[in-house]
């Protein structure tokens, strides 16, 4: 499996814009800018792209683990926040802290508390990043 994006920027760093977009269309010459990624201007940003990802890909993940352990879910909301310092070497993502909400009828705290754990470990993106990764996982019948 592989897909793609692409990104196009024009000009100086500050005065700048750039687009992204995505092989299945669904981001198409998307706005980014200076102003977007360190402000608060309109359009995305790389780092709000990837804690989408991230929420996304751990999402998918807890169902797996959750239907191999015991009940299907019937909606888990991932809700991520990435923090970017500036570190000696440059801007970092230093870490990622997941809210998980997840409606699972009938389900075992314990094991969807493993299952949580065991999908923030295993997800994709999780294993992709190189920041500390936190998570409050809440179970709601």
């Amino acid at each position: 499996m592989k897909r793609t994006a692409s990104a196009v920027w024009r000009g100086g760093l500050k005065e700048g814009k750039g687009t992204l977009s995505t092989q299945s269309g669904v981001l198409a010459e998307t706005q980014y800018s200076f102003s977007t990624r360190f402000e608060n201007g309109r359009g995305t940003n790389p780092e709000e792209l990837i804690a989408a990802a991230h929420a996304g890909c751990f999402s998918m993940a807890l169902s797996a683990e959750l239907g191999q352990a015991g009940p299907t879910p019937d909606s888990i909301a991932t809700a991520a926040a990435l923090t970017m310092e500036r570190l000696e070497a440059g801007w970092t993502v230093t870490e990622i802290h997941l809210d998980v909400v997840a409606k699972v009828p009938g389900a075992d705290r314990a094991r969807f508390e493993a299952a949580a754990q065991t999908a923030k470990a295993s997800c994709p993106i999780s294993r992709l990043l190189n920041a500390k990764i936190t998570m409050a996982a809440k179970l709601e019948g």
